[in-house]
């Protein structure tokens, strides 16, 4: 049986197992922790190229976060050392950002979660470098329609699992690997909390969705098969078969009559090509 938890703006908050349930104070902080991710990634959009470093990109990634008045929320977490995570070509998440240079053809994700004022705003976007195969770009649009698709089945009422359904429906129908190792989850003043998002379920399965949660979906999205390694640094997920992968992730709110994306880029640079 699923445990829902209303939660106040003075109350203490735990990874309890509970699904969080949030009041306007909880939309209101949320909006200002996304619009910031959002601006970040506007920002990665104006300086990824060939040649730039990854470590170029987490440098500004952290500066931005500061002077936006938040604190990167990756800094620090478990030991990870850096603003946020970069993965390449066949990483599927948590790449670690280094003085590895983008080069021509590399597809790009950008992973960011600004802490502010005690709420976490928890986004990622791809990014294409310079001039990308075909089969690359393809993928990259289908996982963000699959993100959009899946944030489309979020509203009261639905249940979890169709959120994945979903998902795996559209990336299968292209004949791409459904990544089961990481998922999205719920978010707001923890950084990772209650409930699970997975991206490959079985619909009508799953908790109910109501007004107040919060969470991110974020489809990993596979070229080739859907198994994933984790590499001996403890951190960076490749494609166990090292075909490309491809992740989008939003922070969305259910609201009374559907749901609310709180990282939505304020320019309209959601999906590329960003030029």
């Amino acid at each position: 049986m699923t445990d829902y938890q209303h939660v106040t703006d003075d109350m203490t908050v735990y990874r309890d197992g509970t699904i969080k349930l949030h009041g306007p104070e909880g939309y209101e902080g949320m909006r200002k922790a996304g619009r910031l991710a959002a601006e970040i990634l506007d920002e990665m959009a104006t300086m990824v190229a060939p040649g730039v470093t990854t470590a170029q990109l987490d440098a500004r990634v952290r500066e931005m976060t500061l002077d936006g008045g938040a604190v990167p929320a990756t800094l620090g977490y478990r030991g990870y050392t850096h603003s946020c995570c970069i993965s390449i070509n066949h990483v599927v998440c948590h790449g670690i950002p280094s003085d590895k240079r983008l080069k021509e053809g590399d597809i790009v994700n950008i992973d960011v979660t600004p802490l502010l004022d005690g709420w976490h705003g928890d986004t990622s976007r791809m990014f294409l470098v310079g001039d990308v195969a075909l089969k690359a770009r393809k993928l990259v649009e289908v996982t963000y329609e699959c993100l959009m698709i899946g944030i489309a089945e979020a509203r009261p009422g639905a249940r979890l699992g169709d959120i994945g359904a979903a998902i795996q429906k559209h990336a299968e129908r292209h004949r791409y690997g459904v990544v089961r190792e990481f998922c999205g989850h719920g978010v707001g003043r923890l950084f990772h909390d209650a409930p699970e998002v997975v991206h490959a379920a079985r619909a009508g399965t799953g908790p109910e969705l109501r007004p107040g949660m919060f969470m991110t979906i974020e489809p990993m999205i596979n070229l080739g098969r859907a198994p994933v390694k984790l590499l001996n640094d403890g951190w960076t997920a490749v494609t166990r078969d090292k075909s490309l992968s491809a992740q989008f992730e939003h922070s969305i709110g259910i609201t009374e009559e559907g749901c609310e994306i709180f990282t939505k880029s304020p320019t309209g640079l959601d999906q590329p090509p960003y030029g």
